[in-house]
């Protein structure tokens, strides 16, 4: 089966071809293709590689439409080529980046279902838009191939009410005001992993996953299912990010409302745009920079790093506090993957839970390691973020289970909603 992901974000656009025989390997292949547009003020990059070669072009001017239509013709003509024509490919994937309070499984893209993805632009608008584009785009290349939507919040959907409902009044629950969180498909993809590579059931471990890039969340798994996460009704909630702020007390943002400083679209931009390690630092949202401007003694570098340990030290408390204990801790996705510094910062107080590193495995870890110190009771594991795969994975696995018949003479079954 020749499964395409589409991971549309509101500054990049990324692709990539798997093919999955009859089963499901055990550990994630290399896509046979892949391809990357990003938008860097009025630059444009489009990038499309394989096993055999790389193709890298800029363009400027050209609708986000048109371009994803030329990277997309890289898979069966040009140099980069791995198919003879659109039509080897069998179905689509989408990573939607919220499902709203409707979306939670992964489902079959029916019109209905694009409307109703479509109506929750308010939730995401710039990723929700983009992806919606994303979904025409196909049809337009691909016909009547299937595509499929799969959430980011989906797997936070099953939260108790009691870490879903924010202590406002109950209408805003009731009007769909509530926690969803996100990077959903990572959190479980890792902790699938961790599992696997533990050689246990998930439901048996407890897990916190720290997914930290320019974006961070962390998310308490238990008997499989999330039960906690740090972001909320939107991805602004939770851990000090790149460049957004995180929780900070409401009373700040009334207070500068009132006093005639901010309104709220630049609110929002503050929060989202000019927060964060960029906020505090000044220097820059990467945390690589942060940790060479350290070096270079730069203060204010400094206050930014402390203050984004020490907000994720307590968010890591707080989630082993939910599960009442932890048996792994997963830390992956840019920062959390390549920052031995943070990881070392994050575990350094937690020696009361028995967990200790392995300061040289630490320093190099190789992909999906466990780099906790042999004695730690608590494993501590490195795990590259695969948000494609695991959207492939899902894709497969809904054909395989919706259609009796061979992917070439595919029957949709009838579209049922999600809730």
């Amino acid at each position: 089966m020749q499964i395409l992901v589409l991971n549309s974000g509101s500054s990049s656009q990324k692709a990539c071809l798997y093919e999955i025989a009859e089963t499901l390997p055990d550990n994630p292949p290399a896509c046979l293709w892949e391809g990357k547009i990003e938008w860097l003020g009025d630059a444009t990059t489009i990038e499309a590689r394989n096993s055999r070669g790389v193709l890298q072009r800029h363009e400027k001017g050209s609708p986000r439409a048109q371009l994803l239509e030329r990277l997309l013709a890289t898979l069966w003509q040009g140099e980069v080529q791995v198919i003879s024509s659109a039509r080897d490919i069998d179905v689509v994937g989408h990573r939607v980046v919220h499902g709203g309070p409707h979306c939670e499984e992964p489902t079959l893209i029916t019109p209905e279902v694009q409307s109703l993805i479509a109506s929750m632009s308010a939730f995401a608008p710039l990723h929700i838009q983009a992806e919606v584009e994303g979904m025409e785009i196909i049809s337009k290349l691909l016909g009547s191939a299937p595509q499929v939507a799969v959430f980011d919040t989906g797997f936070h959907r099953q939260m108790p009410l009691s870490a879903a409902v924010y202590p406002g009044p109950y209408e805003w629950f009731e009007g769909g005001i509530r926690r969803y969180g996100f990077h959903g498909i990572n959190h479980q993809f890792c902790a699938k992993r961790v599992a696997r590579l533990l050689h246990k059931d998930l439901v048996d471990l407890k897990i916190v996953s720290c997914h930290l890039g320019n974006g961070c969340s962390l998310a308490a798994i238990r008997d499989g299912r999330s039960l906690d996460t740090t972001m909320g009704f939107t991805p602004l909630d939770g851990l000090m990010m790149g460049s957004r702020s995180g929780s900070v007390d409401p009373g700040i943002l009334t207070y500068l409302m009132c006093q005639g400083q901010l309104d709220c679209q630049e609110l929002d931009k503050v929060l989202n745009q000019r927060a964060g390690l960029l906020g505090i630092s000044g220097i820059s949202s990467d945390m690589r920079d942060i940790l060479a401007g350290i070096h270079d003694g730069h203060e204010r570098a400094k206050l930014a790093f402390d203050i984004y340990v020490h907000r994720l030290r307590s968010a890591i408390g707080g989630m082993v506090a939910v599960l009442g204990g932890v048996d792994a801790m997963i830390f992956t996705a840019g920062v959390g993957e390549n920052s031995p510094d943070v990881r070392s910062a994050a575990c350094s107080t937690l020696e009361f839970l028995g967990l200790r590193l392995d300061t040289a495995r630490n320093a190099h870890p190789s992909p999906d390691e466990d780099i906790s110190a042999a004695d730690s009771k608590v494993r501590v594991f490195v795990i590259r973020a695969q948000e494609d795969w695991a959207i492939a994975a899902e894709c497969w696995k809904l054909m395989r289970a919706s259609s009796p018949v061979t992917i070439g003479e595919l029957e949709l079954p009838e579209q049922q909603h999600s809730s």
